[in-house]
């Protein structure tokens, strides 16, 4: 989640404004030696990648901070998210892939950094590899499942995330439903939100939002970063040197990085970057399998999908887009997406071809229509006047986006329709209004660019 503040590196610093800005920023990083004495590595491909992780780190929050945002507790100094970045060979393109954070990972032979003793290879779950080994075995572990090289290391925590977009003048987040999680404090109500760092915080550790837990909590993160993105490259940030000194001074005080990521990489890769959009970047999550795999002594692991992630890696090592090359999808955002609502269209209105009309208009924004529509016995002597949504109550939420693509039409429940929600096209239809959902991932890897996940 506070990889968000590692992106901002890498977008942010040396973006042409003056070599003495830079240098002093790569003087206040403190250096982790994440490649130390690492062997039989992965070959190197096109472009480069970077390794961010965030960790719970809190020392540096104020008691009241602690209490507003509910980041009481004590640290686990363990990784709540990993992402890999890859940076294209050409700087047009950056690629964010997320690792969920309880998969099974066979950790390297190692020693422990706590007890000093010994381990041989073992399975565990991926955020194990920090809290027995650091910075070293976390790279190590990802080189070993992802067969990807990793050229640099960032790890940021709690602080500079939110003093990040505190600087920025926060972040503006969309969300077609209300969001509430009763352990991170988080209160959203249905639609746009500018909000601060620590609001920020606690949208992007919420996992008790829904049954998705940390998988949706990783598509909220991926969302956020290509919110924070649009807000960094339209603010004037990269551009601007007061506001540029002003963020990249924010992140000195927890931003953690490899000995090599220096002053040279920071200004070669600022200087390629100054063109960075949200639709240069794109998002996934490591394809999983449908079961996961119990592991003794650890509970539950998410276990990768092993044809599609091997192609998804595959694809990164040769510098390849994940996600497919389209036209911003346009549209009102709605909880469901249409891809998900099957619907039968019928004449209501006796006005010959509506039907037609109506089924190929809900087609074209992506609703599963019958292709069929029907006319309404005697709809020419007694037309409807006003469109009807008819639903079971048990698709609500599938209604809910139909009747968004139909505006002021009338929503009626009937129990025991099923699956299928009907259209009644009535006298006042006059188009289908496009629509479109949060996350209606497409595509071989499900990758999506940042332009398609940020408020319209």
């Amino acid at each position: 989640m506070r990889v968000v503040t590692g992106l901002s590196v890498a977008v942010l610093a040396a973006a042409g404004i003056g070599h003495s800005v830079v240098t002093g920023l790569d003087t206040g990083i403190r250096r982790v030696d994440a490649f130390r004495d690492m062997k039989n590595r992965p070959e190197s491909g096109n472009g480069m990648n970077v390794l961010l992780v965030g960790t719970d780190g809190r020392d540096k929050i104020t008691p009241e901070e602690k209490r507003k945002y509910r980041l009481g507790g004590s640290p686990c100094h363990c990784t709540d998210t990993v992402m890999i970045v890859h940076i294209s060979e050409d700087r047009n393109r950056a690629s964010v892939v997320s690792l969920p954070r309880d998969s099974y990972a066979d950790l390297p032979a190692h020693t422990d950094l706590t007890t000093r003793k010994k381990h041989r290879e073992h399975p565990n779950k991926l955020n194990a590899a920090y809290a027995e080994g650091g910075p070293n075995l976390t790279v190590r572990t990802v080189e070993h499942m992802t067969k990807v090289k990793i050229d640099h290391y960032l790890e940021v925590d709690f602080v500079s995330f939110m003093k990040t977009v505190d600087v920025l003048g926060g972040v503006e987040i969309c969300t077609a439903r209300p969001l509430k999680d009763s352990h991170t404090g988080l209160s959203l109500a249905e639609g746009t939100h500018l909000m601060n760092g620590g609001e920020a915080l606690q949208y992007v550790r919420s996992r008790y939002v829904d049954g998705a837990s940390d998988l949706g909590r990783m598509q909220r993160q991926q969302r956020f970063l290509a919110a924070l993105i649009a807000k960094a490259t339209s603010s004037g940030v990269l551009l601007n040197p007061v506001k540029f000194r002003d963020v990249t001074q924010t992140l000195l005080g927890s931003v953690r990085a490899d000995k090599g990521f220096g002053t040279g990489e920071m200004l070669d890769l600022g200087r390629a970057m100054r063109g960075f959009s949200p639709s240069s970047s794109e998002f996934t999550t490591v394809p999983l399998s449908p079961t996961g795999q119990v592991v003794p002594g650890i509970g539950s692991t998410l276990k990768w999908h092993p044809e599609k992630s091997r192609k998804l890696f595959t694809a990164l090592r040769e510098d390849r887009p994940l996600a497919p090359h389209r036209v911003k999808a346009k549209g009102v955002l709605v909880d469901v997406s249409p891809q998900q609502v099957s619907v039968q269209v019928d004449n209501g209105a006796g006005v010959p071809g509506l039907g037609q009309r109506v089924d190929a208009g809900l087609r074209a924004t992506g609703f599963r229509t019958t292709r069929t529509p029907a006319d309404v016995p005697g709809a020419a002597a007694r037309p409807v006047q006003r469109t009807v949504v008819a639903f079971d109550p048990r698709w609500d939420r599938s209604a809910k986006t139909l009747a968004t693509a139909l505006p002021g039409c009338e929503m009626r429940q009937v129990p025991g329709q099923g699956a299928t929600l009907k259209v009644i096209a009535g006298k006042d239809f006059k188009a289908v209004r496009p629509v479109r959902a949060e996350d209606s991932y497409q595509g071989e890897f499900g990758a999506v660019t940042g332009d398609q996940v940020v408020c319209p």
